[in-house]
This record gives C-alpha cells, sequence and structure tokens, in this order.
C-alpha cells in the first residue's frame, strides 16, 4: 500500500481514538459538577480495557469465515503475534488498530445512559463482556464477512449498507444503553429538568471534538479503497451534521422558544450518527435533508424518556439508537442507485431494516440480562446516599473541580 494511504489510516486512527475523549468531554459537561469525573472515567476505563481485549482476541472475533459463523475464533492469534510477524504486518496491524478505535467508543457511547448511578467497577466487568459478547461479534457480521454483510446475496436484495456503523456502532449502543437504564432504574428525583449541564463550555468542546474526529470515522476506512470516495464522504459528513444543527434548534425553537447551546451540539452529533452508515452512499443533497430530519426527530425523541419512565439520563437512546435507525433506513428511499426513491425499490429497505432491528434486540437482550445479572451479585447501582453525597467521591475519591470553601 503507498505511503499516502498509510499516512491517511494512520490520522484517520488517531481521529477516531481522539472522539472517546470527546465523548468524555461531552457527557461530562452534561452530568452534576459532583459526577463529572465519573462519567469521563468511564470513558477511560473502556478506552483502556476495551484496547487490551481487542489485541488479545476481540480482533480475531471481528472476522468470520461465512454468514453461518457467529464470529470468529477468539484464540486464533491470541495477541496479534502472527499478525505482526506476516509478510502484510504493517498495513494489518494498522487496521487492527483503527478498528479497535470503534470498539472502544462503541463501548463508551452506552455510559451516558447510567450517569449518575453505576459503580465504575460494575462498569468495567459490563463492559468487557457486552464488547465480547456482542460488539466483537456484530462487527464481524457487519464487516467482517457475516451474516448482515451476505444478507443482500442471501436474499437476492441489494447488500446492506452501513459504511462506518449505523448498526454496529449507534444502534448497538442505544439499544444496550436502554437496557441499562431500565436496569438501574431512575435517578433520585427524577422528572423532567432533574439535571441541567454544569458546564455547557465542556459539552460544546465535547462535541466538536468529536465533529472533528468523525471524519477520520467516516473517511477513515477509505484509505483500503485508495481514498476514492473520500470528497462525497466529508462532505456528506459537514452537510448532515450543520443540517442537523439547524433541525435541532428549529424543534427547540418551537417547542421552548429558545435554541440552546447545548441543543446545537446535541443536534450536531444527531446529525454525525445518521450520516455514519450512509455517508457514502447518498447525493449531498439527500444527506442535508437526513441532517434536518435527525436533528429534529432526535430533539423531539429525547422526550421519550419522561413518557415512558425510563431514565436514559444523557439521551442515548434519543440520540443513538433513533439516529442510528434513521440513519440506516434512510439509505432504503435515497442510496444511491438502490433507495426507493432514486431508482431502486423496496429490497434496499427490506435489507436495512433486517440489520437493523436485529442488532437491536440482540443487543438489548444481552445488555439487559447482563446488567440484571451484575445488578444482583455485585451491585450495579450506587447506595442512593452516595448518589446524593456525590458519585466521585464515594466512588473515585476525587473532585471535578477544587473550588475553596468560604
Amino acid at each position: 500500500m503507498d505511503t499516502g494511504s498509510i499516512a491517511w489510516g494512520l490520522t484517520a486512527t488517531a481521529l477516531v481514538l481522539f472522539m472517546t475523549p470527546g465523548v468524555a468531554f461531552f457527557y461530562g459537561g452534561l452530568v452534576k459538577a459532583k459526577s463529572v469525573v465519573s462519567m469521563m472515567m468511564m470513558s477511560f476505563g473502556a478506552l483502556g480495557l476495551i484496547s487490551v481485549l481487542w489485541i488479545l482476541y476481540g480482533y480475531n472475533m471481528s472476522a468470520v469465515d461465512g454468514p453461518s459463523q457467529f464470529a470468529g475464533n477468539p484464540f486464533s492469534d491470541f495477541g496479534l503475534g502472527a499478525l505482526a510477524t506476516g509478510e502484510t504486518g504493517n498495513t494489518d496491524l494498522l487496521g487492527a488498530t483503527y478498528g479497535a478505535t470503534f470498539a472502544i467508543i462503541t463501548v463508551a457511547l452506552i455510559s451516558g445512559a447510567v450517569a449518575d448511578r453505576a459503580k465504575f467497577g460494575s462498569w468495567m466487568i459490563f463492559a468487557g463482556i457486552w464488547a465480547t459478547l456482542v460488539y466483537f461479534p456484530v462487527a464481524a457480521w457487519v464487516w467482517g464477512g457475516g451474516w448482515i454483510m451476505s444478507l443482500g446475496e442471501t436474499l437476492g436484495l441489494p447488500g446492506v449498507i452501513d459504511y462506518a456503523g449505523g448498526t454496529a456502532v449507534h444502534i448497538n449502543a442505544g439499544a444496550a444503553a436502554l437496557a441499562l437504564a431500565l436496569v438501574l432504574g431512575k435517578r433520585i428525583g427524577f422528572q423532567k429538568g432533574i439535571t441541567k449541564p454544569h458546564n455547557v463550555p465542556l459539552v460544546l468542546l465535547g462535541a466538536a471534538i468529536l465533529w472533528f474526529g468523525w471524519f477520520g470515522f467516516n473517511a477513515g476506512a477509505e484509505w483500503l479503497n485508495g481514498l476514492a470516495n473520500v470528497g462525497l464522504i466529508v462532505v456528506n459528513t459537514l452537510g448532515a451534521t450543520a443540517a442537523a444543527i439547524l433541525g435541532w434548534m428549529i424543534v427547540e425553537k418551537i417547542k421552548d422558544g429558545k435554541a440552546t447551546s447545548v441543543g446545537a451540539a446535541s443536534g450536531a452529533v444527531a446529525g454525525l450518527v445518521a450520516i455514519t452508515p450512509a455517508c457514502a452512499n447518498l447525493e449531498p443533497g439527500w444527506a442535508l435533508l437526513l441532517g434536518v430530519v435527525a436533528g429534529a426527530v432526535c430533539a423531539m425523541a429525547i422526550e421519550m424518556k419522561f413518557k415512558f419512565g425510563f431514565d436514559d439520563s444523557l439521551d442515548v437512546v434519543g440520540i443513538h439508537l433513533v439516529g442510528g435507525i434513521i440513519g440506516t433506513l434512510y439509505l432504503g428511499f435515497f442510496a444511491i442507485g438502490t433507495g426507493l426513491f432514486v431508482g431502486g425499490d423496496l429490497g434496499q429497505l427490506a435489507v436495512q431494516a433486517i440489520a437493523a432491528f436485529a442488532v437491536l434486540i440482540y443487543s438489548f437482550v444481552i445488555a439487559y440480562v447482563l446488567g440484571f445479572a451484575i445488578e444482583k451479585t455485585l451491585g450495579f447501582r450506587i447506595k442512593n446516599e452516595d448518589e446524593v453525597a456525590g458519585i466521585d467521591t464515594v466512588v473515585h475519591g476525587e473532585e471535578g473541580y477544587a473550588l475553596d470553601r468560604v
């Protein structure tokens, strides 16, 4: 592979890795001041744990020999020793590292649903087992030769389109987030307006880092294709995200009378989520429409937790699950050449829906069973008095801000 492609692969890997600290800043700013350390540590804990698991066996599990195989053999190249000494070890290891960054951020995204009330040790146990049972196999299904990658051929329909993770990342994480929110229950005093962001600039910083890193997230894999489609991918990543900010702010203005900076940041993330599976397969105009739709729908979807009574603390369900479903299904209507309204038929929509809801159901069920088992054995939720006192000092012995008390 030429040095330019390798250089872009390295850059994209660093960009996507940087997104997990971006999640930490974004989530950290949204919680209470006495929960910011705990919230950010969940992302950094995932960064440490999932990196190690991916190198040991996760990468091996993310590719299969055919659609009938559930996941790859975790012990086929334990620790990647054979990959490192192979003839193409340089580029293979770079590809493996790039894949690790996706696994890391997918796990980190889930943590926003259990802000303010989860034990760190229990979270780490959940993260490791969930990644092993859910993310690693689903990555194989979607990108590693598994049944989702082969679904179109199996059914005689167009192939499933998920360029960068609408199913494997966002629907996967969003479904698990919903399951954990149900297992851990509501925060003390749960109601609309229970928690206002304690640090709005931190939220905006996190959103900015995410948008920056997302160009590696969406366009990164083009290093394997000689950057053939990178122009379309980057313009769609810019356009859909920008349009989603507008869509969210319009809904917010109509609904609440004010367009907020936190709303703009959340709209940007919603747009990034929705364009993730679709970035390489939409004309730019249709990408703009996707952004507006995603921003507006997700702005309304975050109210679901109050209507249905589940405490998804930082709206992982309303943004990542809903946004991921929108972006994945939208391809059924507007994917270049195969979408229903641009020369295709219902076949593209059918395979997109099968993939989306299969991943949703699988991730939700495994996350719920795993979370329930941890709660009933080790305990997943902190004590009520510790939640009131402040999870940072109780769990980590630290405070986010060293303020002089008068």
